[in-house]
Parts: C-alpha cells; structure tokens; sequence
C-alpha cells in the first residue's frame, strides 16, 4: 500500500502544549477507526510552522477525506516512491 508524507501548515505548531498535541492526536485517531484500517497514521515531525506526517493509505482522497473531517490542513500531499538512508551509499559484493 502506498505511503504518503502530508505537509500541515499550522502556524506556531512547535509551540503546541502535549495536551493540544494530544487532543489532536486522539482527534486523528479517533477519525482513523471510523475510516477503517486501510489508512494508518505512522508518525508525525512537528517544526516551527508545520507539521509532517507519514501515512500509509490506498490513495490521496483517503488522506483528503480524513484531513476533512479532522478539520485538519493537508497543504500537500506527496506519495513516497522510495525511501533512501545511509545504507543506500553501500555496495553490495558478492
């Protein structure tokens, strides 16, 4: 199945309390498990102004319905072709 990164503009969102990260939190997940479990949330990464979030979903209109009915912004939605780390630089020999 697909994996998304989703770019969320929230203006000072580094300044969220963990209780607001929290009732956000519980606010997706909630959304989540009436959506069914074709669509995951793997993990987000909170910054000064947005917030990224890794999902594993069959398409973007998943995505968009669930940023939807969160109320929650989906600036941009991009599917990962691949995925790439230190390890790539390594040639293998047999």
């Amino acid at each position: 199945m697909p994996k998304y990164i989703i770019e969320r503009e929230i203006p000072n969102a580094g300044q969220l309390s963990a209780d607001q990260l929290q009732q956000i939190s519980q606010k997706s997940c909630c959304i989540l498990n009436d959506m069914g479990p074709q669509i995951q949330w793997v993990e987000s990464y909170v910054t000064d102004d947005k917030i990224y979030c890794i999902y594993i979903a069959p398409d973007k209109q998943s995505i968009k319905t669930h940023a939807e009915r969160g109320e929650f912004p989906a600036n941009s939605i991009a599917e990962v072709k691949t995925m790439i780390n230190p390890t790539t630089a390594e040639h293998n020999r047999a």
